[in-house]
């Protein structure tokens, strides 16, 4: 029986290997990137609900930008405190914000998509570039930084959206090392030629691949999505590229208890399941070895079976991973996720144990 354990362990490595070797390290050994700035007109778009605090805060750094030809559309998604107010306030304050209204109707209630559908209609730009309304950019030269990597035929840009980091919080290092782990695969995946999602919180295409896929139609039962259920329809390889300088990260604040933080990531599993089937699969695949790798370490090194082969195959992989999530952590200014490399990837296994077994008992909670 160990035997047979042994074998499959040999495999597991060996996928782990290959996802961070063969897929991962494109990204994690890419060059450095250069930004080529361009005069494309941007439609910045902004959705909101109930973030009076935030929208306060953060659009006035979006106004601020140094870019020669954008707008900001800011979208208020039938709010009940005073986030249309503001909006308002800043409409009159700046001349190129436009204010997009929505109410609530029995067909879309509370669907972000919907309200996001009403905001790029009323855009006049060419190009759209998304953000939420608890993110802010990294510098001035965000839209400068996101629209350099356009091309003829590059319409779609991924980028990274960061969280901030706080101090001796261990929840935010688990975070922010999720985060990290999640932009390596799709920054990666798009990379080789398989772009399969992005995220709401720094992502910019042309308008024309928005109703080239008919927007959102394909997926507007599904209240979240209208970032990577998005990119999953309309990426291809190419037509999608990514945008890593820091220039071009936006950061958001994170959650602050593990509760809240659950929730939230339990609502982005469920959208997976919406991928492609082959999507689907790979992350499947990724996320099982993991498991099994610490599975089968644990059954094997309990045995003492094998166990100088064991630890060698287990030191192999730590190595090539830890290396690969370090200089990826380097070019996304996380450097201090990698020293806790092996304890956050360890409890972040254990924690997608948990949002897989509570989304087959219940639903998560969806947009505001």
């Amino acid at each position: 029986m160990l035997i047979i354990i042994l074998y499959f362990f040999i495999a597991v490595v060996i996928i782990q290997l290959a996802f961070y070797l063969g897929v991962f390290g494109k990204f994690a050994f890419a060059k450095a990137q250069k930004i080529n700035p361009k005069r494309i007109p941007i439609s910045v778009i902004v959705c909101a609900k109930n973030e009076e605090e935030n929208v306060a805060n953060f659009i006035p750094l979006l106004a601020e930008q140094d870019y020669p030809d954008f707008e900001i559309v800011l979208i208020d998604d039938a709010s009940s405190d005073n986030t249309l107010a503001i909006f308002e306030d800043f409409e009159k304050q700046y001349s190129n914000i436009r204010l997009v209204k929505v109410e609530n109707n029995e067909a879309f209630w509370g669907n972000k998509k919907y309200a996001l559908t009403l905001g790029i209609k009323a855009a006049k730009k060419d190009y759209l570039l998304f953000t939420d309304a608890d993110c802010y950019p990294n510098s001035k030269d965000w839209i400068t930084a996101m629209s350099s990597q356009f091309t003829m035929q590059k319409t779609i840009v991924l980028g990274y959206g960061g969280y901030e980091k706080i101090s001796n919080s261990f929840l935010n290092k688990l975070i922010r090392f999720e985060t990290l782990l999640t932009a390596i695969q799709y920054f990666s995946w798009a990379k080789i030629g398989h772009p399969y999602m992005g995220v709401g919180r720094n992502l910019t295409y042309k308008k024309d691949e928005f109703f080239n896929v008919n927007g959102f139609i394909n997926h507007i039962q599904v209240r979240s999505g209208d970032d990577d259920l998005f990119i999953n329809e309309a990426a291809k390889a190419k037509n999608t590229t990514i945008a890593f300088t820091p220039e071009s990260f936006t950061y958001s604040k994170p959650k602050t208890s593990y509760k809240d933080w659950l929730i939230q990531k339990r609502r982005h599993v469920a959208t997976a399941n919406h991928y492609k089937k082959l999507d689907q699969f790979q992350l499947g695949t990724f996320y099982s070895s993991q498991l099994l790798f610490i599975i089968f370490s644990v059954v094997l090194l309990s045995f003492q079976y094998q166990w100088i082969l064991v630890l060698s195959l287990i030191a192999t992989r730590y190595i090539f991973a830890w290396t690969v999530v370090g200089f990826s952590a380097g070019k996304l200014k996380e450097k201090d996720i990698k020293y806790w490399f092996p304890i956050v990837e360890m409890v972040l296994i254990f924690t997608q144990i948990n949002i897989f077994i509570s989304n087959l008992f219940s639903k998560p909670v969806n947009w505001k």
